[in-house]
């Protein structure tokens, strides 16, 4: 079967949540999401009651990330900041893990804190994403945080929040996001009910129609006009998706 804009816009969670981002450009992305029909939104905590009346009478799901972007919080903040969230509206939630505790290999306090949270999220009538952060993870490290999702059964397991910057020997910070060997290590490890969610660096359509093969069901991307504006236009000139192959097998922002 041929592969519609509507598929494509159904993998998108559109990301609003650059620190910058004022509640008029924030109340934009709404707009823009419900006009291209994406998946969700993907928000920061404080513009969650907004967005769900902006997006109230749509099929755009309203989401928001907790522990965002570090993971730092108290397991206790989070399941507050994911109470919070479901009651504004939230009917996604996108959570950071405690990214020292998995370097650490202490997986029991790692898995206790998504269970809860994982609770919380159910309780409010929401599905749960679990934001590993691949850039600081070896691939031992990424494969046991998988091995513990699907234990906890969670949702989605998600590559990286978009901010995971690493510093260089040279004092530069720079970022990789979603890569192909990253996605293929989780979507054979999760669960086959499990979907993976590629985020940080998927910036074009052939990125997505990329990570799609691979197997991914959601991607978090803030070019998301431009993507499905160049899909329109091929199907349009007569064109086929399917024979869109990426550069080099690579991800823009990944390798």
């Amino acid at each position: 079967m041929a592969i519609t804009v509507k598929q494509l816009a159904k993998m998108i969670d559109h990301s609003l949540l650059h620190p910058t981002m004022t509640d008029k450009v924030i109340a934009e992305g709404c707009e823009l999401a419900k006009k291209y029909d994406t998946a969700s939104v993907c928000l920061k905590p404080y513009s969650v009651r907004a967005a769900a009346k902006i997006l109230k009478d749509s099929d755009v799901k309203v989401g928001s990330v907790i522990g965002f972007p570090h993971g730092n919080s108290t397991t206790e903040i989070k399941v507050a900041e994911t109470i919070r969230a479901c009651a504004d509206g939230a009917v996604e939630i996108d959570m950071v893990i405690n990214i020292g505790k998995a370097l650490a290999g202490d997986f029991v306090y790692v898995k206790d804190e998504i269970q809860q949270i994982y609770n919380a999220a159910a309780s409010g009538g929401a599905i749960l994403k679990v934001i590993f952060e691949n850039d600081y993870l070896n691939e031992e490290i990424i494969k046991r945080l998988c091995e513990v999702c699907n234990e906890v059964n969670v949702a989605f397991v998600k590559t990286s929040t978009g901010y995971g910057f690493v510093k260089q020997e040279n004092g530069m910070y720079s970022y990789k996001g979603a890569t192909v060997p990253h996605l293929k290590l989780m979507r054979e490890v999760a669960n086959a009910d499990i979907e993976v969610k590629a985020a940080g660096g998927v910036r074009t359509l052939k990125d997505l129609l990329h990570v799609r093969s691979l197997g991914v069901t959601r991607i978090g991307a803030t070019a998301t006009a431009a993507i499905l504006d160049e899909a329109a236009q091929i199907l349009e000139s007569g064109g086929n998706l399917e024979e869109i192959t990426p550069v080099n097998g690579k991800i823009s922002g990944g390798y």
